[in-house]
């Protein structure tokens, strides 16, 4: 038994682990739980990410970033924020990310973490860091990272910054802000 829940609204934000979960497990039956209230999980190659360019590409056309969407990473965070609620009706989103083996080393995969994290944590909350209450419900979002070969545990060194709070869990890694720096 895990401590997350990805159809949830709580923390962790972000959770490596091996791609078998999403087959069976766990994983199967969180993803299964959130598409079963309308919620949206969509899925991502890795190879698609690769660099920032293609988060920007895949991220925008996924979750229907508007427009006007910057292609720069602050820019992904609103969007995360703002969109969640409107695209899913307020029952939420995750994004599976497949083959994710690939991105150890990638020079961007700890902003990229720490990114989604950050839009994830405003999306989940349904007050803001003032505590004054969003005109909105807190709304279910959470990325997965699926491997193939590594254990999730590989990827604590690149991961590991002081805005993140990494924790082990069983054969998963999660990744949350620190409430300390936010």
């Amino acid at each position: 038994m895990t401590s997350f829940d990805v159809s949830g609204t709580r923390g962790p934000w972000v959770v490596f682990g091996p791609a078998r979960a999403r087959e069976s497990g766990v994983l199967r039956r969180q993803l299964d739980a959130l598409a079963d209230r309308g919620g949206r999980v969509h899925t991502f190659r890795a190879a698609d990410l690769d660099d920032a360019a293609g988060v920007f590409r895949e991220f925008a056309d996924a979750f229907r970033f508007p427009g006007y969407f910057g292609r720069n990473w602050d820019a992904v965070v609103d969007c995360l924020d703002d969109l969640c609620a409107e695209v899913t009706g307020g029952i939420g989103t995750a994004g599976v990310i497949e083959g994710a083996d690939s991105l150890l080393g990638a020079p961007h995969l700890r902003l990229f973490v720490s990114v989604l994290c950050q839009g994830a944590a405003r999306a989940n909350a349904d007050a803001d860091p003032d505590g004054d209450s969003l005109p909105r419900p807190a709304t279910a979002q959470h990325f997965v990272f699926l491997l193939d070969e590594h254990e999730a545990a590989d990827f604590a060194d690149a991961l590991t910054h002081p805005d993140l709070t990494l924790a082990g869990d069983g054969p998963f890694l999660t990744v949350t802000l620190d409430p300390e720096a936010w």
